[in-house]
C-alpha cells in the first residue's frame, strides 16, 4: 500500500554521493528519521520516491541534484569584507550561520579569505550533487491531529511541546520544539 500525504513515515538510511560513492550521512543503528509526508520536511525528490513505497520496503533511491538541494549556483559565491567576520577565527571550509534579510537563518561556507576579504558560498553543501539513499521504511501511520497542527512528529495531545514547560513552548521556523 502506497504512502500518502499526512502520514508519518520513519526511515533508516545511508546517504551517498552518486559520483564519488562517499557516505555523506547515515542513521543506521540510530533512531529512525521520522517526518510527516507532504509537509516539506525532507527533500522533494526523496519524498516523491518514498510515496511509492510501503512499510518494511528496502530500496535504493537516486535523487538528482535538482530534486534534492538544487543545482550549484556560482552566483551564490560572494566576496564580503573581512570586518564582517570580526572576532571569528576563520578556517577554509568552516560553516557559519547568520541572519538573512528576511530574518531567517542563513548558512554559508567559507571558501577562502585574505587580510581584506572573505569568499563565502551560500549554496547548500550538497547543492549540485546527485544523491543515493539506501533506505528502509520502518514505520507508516496516520499523523495525529496534534502532529498535523504542530507540524512535527511526536507532538503531544493537548498542545505544548512535550518538554514539560506547558504552553510557554513554541515551534521554531523549522518546526522543531524550542523551550
Amino acid at each position: 500500500m502506497a504512502i500518502n500525504e499526512n502520514q508519518v513515515v520513519s526511515i533508516q538510511y545511508e546517504l551517498r554521493d552518486v559520483d564519488s560513492g562517499e557516505i555523506l550521512d547515515s542513521n543506521i543503528d540510530a533512531q529512525p528519521l521520522s517526518f510527516i509526508v507532504g509537509k516539506g520536511q525532507i527533500i522533494p525528490g526523496l519524498e516523491d520516491e518514498i510515496k511509492k513505497l510501503s512499510l518494511n520496503d528496502k530500496e535504493e533511491v537516486r535523487v538528482s541534484a535538482k530534486d534534492a538541494y538544487g543545482e550549484y549556483d556560482e552566483k551564490a559565491v560572494q566576496t564580503l569584507p573581512k570586518e564582517q567576520f570580526a572576532g571569528l577565527e576563520l578556517k577554509e571550509g568552516m560553516t557559519l550561520y547568520g541572519q538573512g534579510e528576511d530574518g531567517g537563518t542563513v548558512q554559508v561556507t567559507v571558501k577562502s579569505f585574505d587580510d581584506e576579504n572573505v569568499n563565502v558560498d551560500f549554496n547548500h553543501p550538497l547543492a549540485g550533487k546527485d544523491l543515493l539513499f539506501a533506505l528502509s521504511v520502518t514505520e507508516v501511520r496516520d499523523a495525529t491531529a496534534q502532529e498535523l497542527i504542530q507540524g512535527y512528529v511526536g507532538a503531544p495531545e493537548g498542545g505544548g511541546c512535550g518538554c514539560g514547560t506547558g504552553d510557554s513552548c513554541h515551534t521554531t521556523e523549522d518546526s522543531h520544539c524550542s523551550c
